[in-house]
């Protein structure tokens, strides 16, 4: 069954949570590469309490939306899938964590980072698209 052709303007209100999204990031310095370098140096616990505050805020959000079988605003089922272990994560978390203090930056808040004036991120960007696309051409030659 083809769903239905939504109007362009039907997507705005996407846009209108991520600018909010956006202001938020920058107002509570999640976006700064200092407070991010004052993480990953064991200096400071602001970086550690957002992403401690997002990780419960999240499980709380899952373990309703599974309890109360939430549906989406058009009416929709959410399903979320059992994760199976890979020792790939553990590789690919690495990765991450790797980039992220090298760059000072996660993915989420780069865009944010771009509305704040920092142009030079947009090298992040185009490099993380780059490397999504590498894993994405060779995933199926990598080992399991």
């Amino acid at each position: 069954m083809k769903k239905e052709q939504q109007p362009f303007w039907y997507h705005l209100k996407y846009a209108a949570v991520g600018i909010v999204f956006g202001i938020v990031f920058v107002k509570a310095q999640i976006i700064s590469w200092f407070r991010i370098q004052e993480m990953f140096r064991l200096q400071s616990f602001h970086m550690f309490g957002v992403i401690g505050t997002a990780v419960v805020v999240g499980a709380i959000s899952v373990f309703l939306i599974k309890k109360f079988d939430i549906k989406t605003l058009d009416g929709e089922k959410i399903v979320i899938p059992n994760k199976v272990f890979d020792k790939g994560q553990i590789y690919g978390g690495l990765l991450f964590g790797f980039g992220w203090a090298l760059t000072g930056a996660c993915p989420g808040p780069l865009f944010a980072h771009i509305g704040a004036g920092f142009y030079a991120v947009i090298v992040v960007i185009a490099s993380a698209v780059a490397g999504t696309w590498t894993y994405g051409y060779f995933s199926e030659k990598l080992p399991h």
